[in-house]
């Protein structure tokens, strides 16, 4: 079956999913969706006897129906191979009852790399196969961890160009520098004083930019994304959940067809709708466990079946996760609007223009597998304390406000189905929370001193991406206002 790609606000035409990747957002603001969902062809059995590299295939295939085996097992190849640190791609961790989907295996130590190691190949092949002659300049917004795993992927490739925003003072010491130092001659790092929110706000403006988009095109450019609202950075995150399930089937953990619960931490709601996904393709998932940390914006809309922003942004220890503007829960709307671009369209609106909306009941009840819950900063660090005294296992922010809001759910429900945590960062990559967490007080010591102690604390050597950093020289040192995104891209592009 050829897997045709619409917007989910229903004004752009249907499209390949070659040419939604080169795209990114729809030209009507929306995102893209299938038009209908695949199902596995694999039983969970067999795909239990597969490789990540095999599995990414299984699925990937079903999504990317345009590109030929050839096409998909060289991006593959490209993608998971020495730039990870474990032959298994994604190892899950056993500790303390539950099952730790590791994420941060490659180049940058976050759950990004996953599917930013492969989206560059992707779009570089779909840039072929439809004849763009135009550079793709990669516009991206992070709220830490996106921006560097694009940064890395995009680095040097031909025929492209990457500049990344991200807020000045809203990413934690090593996400910063990771970024700040970041080789490639087409690579641009952009601080913005403003937050998260503000940096993905401008970016959606300039793609919506019909002025400018003449203007990129008069000289040889074309914008697309890295951020999870291109499909080519969500379906491939589809995979490592549909690879967790096969890898506990195969080490005799559950039985075939018993069910799992999955719980993401998530602030722009991609990496969980990745489950959700794995869930509609035939991945025995049970619940869906939603956790925010203190910018509890989806905790509130699973509660209340209202979306509200207009409330204090917080800067939290989780940074990543530190968003308002969850933009890829636009794509569960439209799902449980019964695929509806018009419902989706008018509530987007509202957001647009007023903060907020509200789905109805009959929405709600779509929400069935979903269960949501959320951490202080408080919880957070009690997470971070509370595993590494068990078990000597430790976990970064991002992963431990998933553990809180796993074991909240536990006591709760006494629901004890076997349960997968994604583990969506390094703690190294935020040391001085992760320290200041174990040790209940906070640390004069400079961040990679901190780094070396929970290092022999934690009995794990560093990965390259950390010690790569003590020497790295800053290349980029641009910060500008929020209002001056597009005067900035204009200038490194030469409009």
């Amino acid at each position: 079956m050829d897997m045709i790609y619409k917007s989910t606000r229903g004004d752009a035409k249907e499209v390949t999913a070659s040419q939604a990747i080169l795209q990114g957002l729809a030209p009507d603001g929306g995102l893209y969706v299938p038009v209908k969902l695949p199902r596995l062809c694999k039983t969970m059995r067999e795909l239990s006897r597969m490789t990540y590299k095999e599995t990414a295939y299984e699925v990937l295939s079903l999504f990317l129906t345009d590109y030929t085996e050839e096409e998909l097992k060289a991006c593959i190849d490209a993608a998971y191979d020495s730039k990870f640190d474990t032959e298994e791609i994604a190892p899950l961790v056993q500790a303390d009852g539950a099952y730790y989907l590791e994420l941060f295996h490659g180049a940058t130590i976050a759950f990004k790399d996953m599917a930013l190691s492969i989206l560059p190949h992707l779009m570089t092949t779909a840039a072929k196969k439809n004849g763009i002659t135009d550079e793709i300049v990669i516009l991206t917004a992070t709220s830490g961890d996106t921006g560097k795993a694009a940064l890395a992927g995009f680095a040097d490739v031909p025929g492209t160009k990457i500049i990344v925003f991200y807020p000045k003072h809203g990413v934690s010491a090593v996400q910063e520098r990771q970024m700040v130092t970041q080789k490639g001659d087409n690579t641009y790092v952009i601080g913005i004083t403003g937050n998260f929110d503000d940096a993905q706000t401008g970016v959606k403006k300039m793609f919506n930019d019909e002025a400018l988009k003449k203007e990129l095109a008069e000289h040889g450019f074309r914008f697309s994304s890295a951020n999870s609202i291109n499909i080519g950075r969500l379906v491939p995150q589809i995979v490592y959940y549909t690879f967790a399930y096969a890898k506990l089937l195969a080490e005799g953990h559950i039985r075939e067809g018993e069910q799992i619960n999955v719980t993401v931490p998530t602030g722009n709601f991609g990496n969980i709708l990745a489950a959700y996904y794995a869930k509609q393709i035939g991945v025995p998932i049970a619940k869906l466990i939603c956790a925010s940390n203190t910018n509890k914006v989806l905790f509130d809309f699973f509660e209340t079946g209202t979306y509200d922003r207009n409330r204090e942004f917080v800067l939290t220890s989780s940074p990543s996760m530190d968003i308002l503007i969850s933009s890829n829960l636009e794509r569960l709307i439209y799902h449980i609007a019964g695929d509806d671009c018009d419902v989706t369209a008018a509530l987007m609106k509202e957001l647009s223009s007023g903060g907020k909306y509200e789905i109805t009941q009959a929405m709600r009840d779509g929400l069935i597998d979903f269960i949501s819950g959320y951490a202080t900063e408080e919880d957070t660090a009690e997470a971070i304390r509370t595993l590494y005294d068990r078990t000597g296992y430790v976990i970064d922010p991002h992963t431990a406000v998933a553990s809180f809001v796993y074991r909240q759910y536990l006591a709760g429900s006494r629901d004890d189905t076997r349960t997968v945590i994604a583990s969506t960062a390094s703690p190294f990559k935020f040391a001085r929370s992760v320290m200041t967490a174990i040790e209940g007080k906070t640390s004069n010591e400079e961040d990679f001193a901190l780094i070396d102690r929970l290092s022999a604390i934690a009995n794990v050597t560093l990965p390259p991406a950390i010690t790569e950093l003590r020497t790295a020289p800053v290349r980029h040192d641009t910060v500008c206002a929020t209002e001056d995104m597009k005067k900035e891209v204009s200038r490194i592009l030469g409009l």
